[in-house]
């Protein structure tokens, strides 16, 4: 068997997938480096003068974009860092997309033409937003607040966006492939607490707030200003139904479907405090 000497890159390996599809690679033996504020490789979206080191001797690059592509900077910034990895010799990059944002749409046509072999991973909703994210301390406190209606997402567990990216770095057949990842079903934020009830054996329930009561909540939790337009945009724009249907994007790269919410929760139930164990 050919050993594999390929050197992958992941920008965000603190990050939600990051950290999975660098654990992942490393796991196998490979030579992977992670790269973040905070990581093996210092690497920061607003220094690109760091951006140019982490690229030495790299193969393949995992491409993840802080805070989301769905800020103005996010093309600009793209379309320099392809620039500069195809110079530096690198040969394939997998891009981390959002569904239903047409600046990450243009982001994702910037790494498409960039000359360089490229996989899209363009995904739904994390269910780990509420294990491992911002949402976690509505499912401790009992109540999902959110400025949101009964409009529904196929939410996506990152270990299966892991999989299709680490598939992607691994096997030439997923070069120039966008996969569309979603879960196999459409909830709603309701549903989504009617689950957590079911499972966690405790009420948890939702309720709709307005949008400025969600602001002044995410500033007196000491958000960042850029996180809360990321999140105000989120909600005010891009769930407003558009992403309300499921696509096979988990299948169709690795020939199994995707994980479902209740199995995610059931999974993680150690994060979730007062679950059952």
């Amino acid at each position: 068997m050919q050993q594999n000497t390929s050197k992958y890159l992941i920008i965000g390996a603190t990050g939600k997938t990051g950290a999975r599809v660098y654990n992942k690679l490393a796991g196998q033996g490979l030579n992977v480096k992670g790269a973040s504020r905070h990581g093996e490789v210092y690497f920061d979206w607003r220094s690109p003068e760091t951006w140019g080191a982490s690229l030495v001797d790299i193969d393949a690059v995992y491409l993840t974009y802080y805070p989301d592509l769905a800020i103005p900077e996010a093309p600009e910034d793209i379309a320099k860092f392809c620039a500069l990895a195809k110079i530096k010799g690198v040969k394939h990059i997998t891009l981390l997309s959002g569904r239903g944002e047409p600046a990450a749409k243009v982001c994702e046509e910037l790494v498409q033409t960039s000359g360089l072999s490229w996989t899209v991973v363009r995904a739904s909703w994390f269910n780990q937003n509420f294990s491992e994210g911002m949402f976690r301390d509505f499912i401790d406190a009992g109540t999902i607040a959110l400025p949101v209606g009964a409009v529904t997402e196929p939410f996506i567990d990152v270990a299966d966006i892991c999989d299709v990216v680490v598939a992607s770095l691994l096997n030439s057949k997923h070069n120039g492939k966008l996969y569309e990842v979603t879960g196999p079903e459409l909830l709603s934020f309701k549903q989504l607490a009617d689950i957590f009830t079911q499972v966690l054996h405790r009420s948890v329930n939702f309720r709709q707030i307005s949008q400025n009561e969600f602001v002044s909540q995410m500033q007196s939790d000491g958000v960042d200003s850029q996180t809360i337009e990321m999140l105000t945009y989120l909600f005010t724009e891009v769930l407003d139904g558009r992403n309300e249907y499921i696509v096979d994007g988990v299948e169709q790269a690795l020939g199994r479907p995707a994980k479902r919410f209740t199995e995610f929760v059931v999974d993680n139930l150690q994060a979730f405090s007062g679950g059952s164990q």
